[in-house]
């Protein structure tokens, strides 16, 4: 039932009902049609905030994450770029293939578990917005998305698993958000990844964007690497494929760049070490959480499956070190509140965490990457 909220709020909650109840991309054409963002009004975030927590009334409040401040003592005159990184997890993998077996199948309903992304989504308010398993894009996170005022894109992959599920709702991919009052898109790539000079099933999105506030240039890249333990040498071979094209879009790392991603690759994994030592003078923003500076997180990811639990570090955010400064990071959230039976949960909606940073431009534009 739709609850009575007053004028503007309960217009709004139809159309995110409608988005709630869409299934299968032939069950929601009319859907799509009617959600048309050009013919339809801005969304209040705060107004879209308040109809998922009218969905998720009955579930558990949100865990509290706090911000980790890393600004040195660099004084800047603007606002910083927010940047997100989140594996959202297909909703037909969740459902279908990827055997939670901890997490009750009531927990993974897509009416509520859309509204815990999207919760998530508006408490942290991100500039930029990298998201990978998306397989409600075109019935969900474009048309609300959009209203809130981001420019959206959205890249599947070519044989998407998804797809091998009953009842799916097409490929999952890589999508891009932007905030368009922000940054202006100057020039925009969708890249399908190479590995031993053969096209592979994985992909990714890079827009080189200009920031209206400051000029600046700087390139967002956003992709999900090959997944499983065999397919080291796989991985690394589209890391190489990934750095090259964004050498060429970035004229050989003039242009600052941020990579956001779930590279399936712990620290210890080449592909890890190819960004590490890459020219491009990339860093790992979350290793900045850590004592030393050097130490990625202790996982960014954690679940149980049949085959055991699997806590692993597997999402970063790079950043072109030189040029850009981490002001703060989002902490993860602790084993306590994750609890025993792991991710996803009626608490968090995703087998993997969000990450979050603020950068900003260093005051130097003349200053070497």
């Amino acid at each position: 039932p739709v609850c009575s909220m007053g004028n503007s709020t309960s217009r709004l909650y139809s159309v995110l009902a409608k988005t709630l109840s869409s299934g299968a991309v032939s069950q929601h054409q009319d859907c799509l049609e009617q959600l048309d963002p050009a013919r339809l009004d801005p969304i209040d975030p705060k107004d879209l905030l308040e109809e998922c927590q009218v969905v998720l009334q009955k579930r558990p409040p949100r865990f509290q994450r706090n911000f980790v401040n890393l600004k040195k003592n660099t004084a800047s005159n603007h606002r910083p770029i927010r940047v997100m990184q989140w594996n959202i997890l297909a909703q037909a993998l969740g459902e279908g293939k990827d055997n939670f077996v901890q997490c009750p199948m009531e927990a993974l309903k897509w009416e509520e578990r859309k509204c815990l992304i999207l919760e998530e989504i508006l408490a942290y308010k991100p500039d930029i917005l990298c998201l990978q398993e998306v397989d409600h894009y075109f019935d969900t996170f474009e048309p609300l998305l959009s209203r809130l005022g981001y420019q959206c894109t959205f890249f599947p992959k070519p044989w998407s698993p998804c797809l091998d599920v009953e009842r799916n709702n097409g490929p999952d991919g890589c999508a891009l958000f932007f905030l368009k009052d922000r940054f202006e898109l100057i020039n925009s790539a969708n890249i399908r990844l190479t590995a031993m000079k053969l096209k592979t099933n994985q992909v990714a999105i890079a827009q080189t964007l200009k920031c209206h506030e400051t000029g600046r240039l700087f390139c967002i890249a956003v992709t999900h690497l090959k997944a499983r333990t065999g397919w080291e040498r796989f991985r690394s071979a589209q890391g190489c494929d990934l750095l090259q094209n964004l050498k060429n879009i970035t004229q050989g790392a003039k242009i600052p760049l941020i990579v956001c991603g779930d590279f399936n690759a712990e620290p210890t994994e080449e592909v890890y070490r190819e960004f590490s030592n890459s020219s491009l003078n990339l860093n790992s923003a979350y290793k900045l959480l850590s004592p030393d500076g050097q130490s990625e997180p202790p996982y960014t990811t954690w679940k149980i499956r049949p085959s055991g639990e699997c806590r692993h570090t597997l999402d970063y955010i790079w950043y072109s070190q030189h040029a850009l400064n981490v002001n703060s990071a989002l902490g993860l959230l602790t084993e306590e509140q994750i609890g025993p039976n792991r991710l996803p949960s009626f608490n968090y909606p995703s087998d993997h965490l969000s990450l979050v940073c603020d950068f900003s431009f260093n005051q130097d534009p003349d200053r070497l990457l």
